[in-house]
């Protein structure tokens, strides 16, 4: 009769959620980590319709929103009933918690902390350690399933939510989105460098809000500083995935929780971001046969 197996000691030592995050990871190709450097850019738009664009390629996408305290992607994609009841199911307690992320018809998968209050309007005063806990169990204890691609909608700046991401998923790739205005250009130059400092690989660069589509005359109408993205791009060496221009159609439609990539009728937003994620979609593609 054969003795008892015994496991090495790390492995008898290793942490459950450990085991459960390394197996949730596995099953997803690609992790595109969606951050700023600063509020007001627009990143968490540009994060939803990076991942409703994906999505409508045929490919199957979650998006996960790590901005605890200023959650807007439910909102975004129209998921917030009238009653505010939490849209996200979770059941089970204690190691065995299993949340099930909220699927749209396109099949996008989402979770965010809003989908999980009952009070939205209520503030989560949260320090570090309870939101590194949080994020953790957002990825290891959530049904995501088999994806290609998951996107992680990060909150501005540069704390701890990004550290506990980028020290989780290592080979999680940055994608930069920033305005053209000088203003949020210095706090997207930090971004990146705070990116380098950590050795994480950077997808590129967005800029959000760029020139406006005149209706009458088809021309393009620099609201802010002309090529501000691409400027930058070029100086941090970075590649350029896109200029999203300002759409005043997408706009009212966010309004709305419509995804600009959602609306039936083409436009200017709709286009650039079907093109950044065919894209994204391409470099990530090329990456993985390195």
């Amino acid at each position: 009769m054969a003795g008892k197996i015994e496991l090495p000691m790390a492995a008898q030592r290793q942490n459950p959620q450990d085991v459960r995050l390394a197996e949730t990871l596995g099953r997803i190709k690609y992790k595109i980590f969606v951050m700023s450097g600063k509020g007001g850019v627009g990143k968490s738009s540009v994060a939803v319709n990076l991942a409703a664009a994906l999505a409508a390629l045929g490919l199957q996408v979650g998006i996960l929103d790590v901005d605890l305290h200023g959650p807007s992607v439910p909102r975004l994609l129209g998921l917030l009933n009238e009653k505010d009841a939490p849209i996200a199911q979770v059941s089970g307690g204690g190691d065995e918690v299993l949340i099930e992320p909220v699927q749209l018809e396109s099949g996008l998968k989402v979770l965010s902390m809003d989908a999980l209050l009952a009070d939205r309007d209520r503030a989560v005063v949260w320090r570090g350690p309870k939101k590194v806990a949080a994020i953790r169990q957002f990825i290891s204890d959530t049904a995501w399933g088999e994806l290609d691609f998951l996107i992680i909608d990060s909150p501005p700046g540069t704390s701890d939510e990004h550290l506990t991401i980028l020290r989780m998923i290592p080979d999680a790739l940055c994608l930069v989105v920033t305005t053209p205005q000088e203003i949020a250009l210095a706090d997207v130059r930090k971004a990146v460098n705070f990116l380098r400092l950590l050795k994480s690989p950077v997808l590129g660069l967005v800029e959000n809000m760029g020139a406006f589509p005149c209706p009458h005359c088809g021309g393009k109408i620099d609201l802010f500083r002309p090529d501000g993205g691409l400027e930058l791009a070029r100086k941090l060496e970075l590649p350029f995935l896109a200029s999203i221009p300002l759409d005043p159609a997408a706009a009212r439609a966010a309004d709305q929780g419509l995804p600009a990539v959602m609306m039936p009728e083409n436009g200017p937003a709709k286009s650039a971001f079907f093109a950044l994620a065919t894209s994204v979609k391409a470099i990530c593609a090329t990456k993985s046969l390195k």
